[in-house]
């Protein structure tokens, strides 16, 4: 059984987790950000004062660790993170792993399949990662992150998929993944299991886009834990306002999933590249986008509608506990 969990200052005892979100990003870029560079310069003191401010916000909440889910081709920087760890005294766990083929970087290792290497190549950059430590920086990802398109996982994805599912039968690493729009959990969670994943060693999620309770109770079934981990993005496309995913939360309470199920918000508290104007539309579906939502918004409301201090206990922290263990 593993005891300790890879941080950005190093491997930490399971039970010093504490309260944890299991899915934010401190610098997050769409591929390609990196071209734009001329109107988009990477400024570190930036990223740094707001990653600081931003764990600082968690930190009067209780928060006591934060898994930055930021893939490796979406602009991780694990130095920074450790930067931001120091100086604000929050756990950051970092990740390795590559966003979903519609908004990733699929080009490099789609090369390198026709060569016939990708998956192995994929493996042995996802295992060195989370044993030795990411490029030079001596940083171990602590967990492995995946995503899947919507309505399917394409080709490209099941090379990491597979890839992970090796790592963690070697390791013990925990997975959590992306799912487009809430779809394809059920997938997620066979096919990583198919290939010889623990289930309680999952995370299948953005799971709150889906609000189907059916749908949801096919995934728990699986063994999986799943994360509700976007609130505050509400109304943005087709994604759920934040009441009904609560709805959601306390009706699966009800059923008994409390052991199972996670809490995050998916910020982007910086996002790389040219500096983005927001449209007042759109500034106005990001205003509840934020590290606080869960603990000033979310947690009251839940109370009302019945959930308890030891449930909400349960999803901040001893979940987190137990799947890291």
């Amino acid at each position: 059984m593993i005891s300790k969990v890879n941080t950005v200052t190093g491997p930490i005892a399971v039970n010093q987790l504490g309260k944890t979100l299991m899915h934010e990003h401190f610098v997050f870029g769409y591929p390609g950000f990196a071209g734009d560079a001329t109107f988009g310069p990477f400024d570190k003191s930036q990223a740094l004062a707001i990653g600081v401010a931003a764990a600082q916000r968690a930190k009067l909440h209780g928060v006591q660790t934060i898994v930055d889910a930021t893939p490796n081709d979406s602009g991780r920087q694990p130095e920074l993170l450790k930067e931001i760890s120091l100086q604000s005294g929050v756990n950051i766990i970092c990740a390795t792993g590559y966003y979903y083929e519609g908004e990733g970087a699929p080009a490099y290792f789609k090369f390198r399949n026709l060569l016939g290497h990708a998956e192995k190549e994929i493996y042995e950059m996802l295992l060195r990662e989370v044993t030795e430590g990411i490029g030079a920086s001596g940083i171990r990802a602590g967990v492995i992150k995946l995503a899947s398109s919507k309505d399917c996982i394409t080709d490209y994805e099941q090379l990491f998929f597979k890839a992970a599912a090796r790592v963690q039968r070697e390791t013990g690493v925990v997975i959590i993944t992306h799912t487009q729009a809430g779809t394809m959990g059920c997938e997620q969670a066979e096919l990583l299991i198919s290939a010889g994943a623990d289930p309680g060693k999952i995370m299948i999620g953005h799971m709150c886009g889906n609000t189907d309770i059916q749908y949801q109770v096919r995934v728990l079934e699986k063994g999986v834990y799943i994360g509700f981990d976007r609130f505050g993005l509400q109304g943005l496309g087709d994604s759920p306002k934040d009441i009904f995913r609560e709805a959601l939360t306390v009706a699966l309470l009800a059923l008994g999933y409390e052991d199972r199920l996670l809490f995050s918000h998916d910020t982007v508290n910086l996002l790389l590249g040219r500096p983005v104007e927001m449209p007042p539309q759109m500034a106005a579906i990001f205003a509840d986008a934020h590290i606080g939502r869960i603990f000033e918004t979310i947690i009251p409301d839940l109370k009302r509608m019945g959930a308890t201090d030891s449930q909400l206990d349960k999803i901040m922290i001893r979940n987190p506990q137990r799947l890291f263990s």
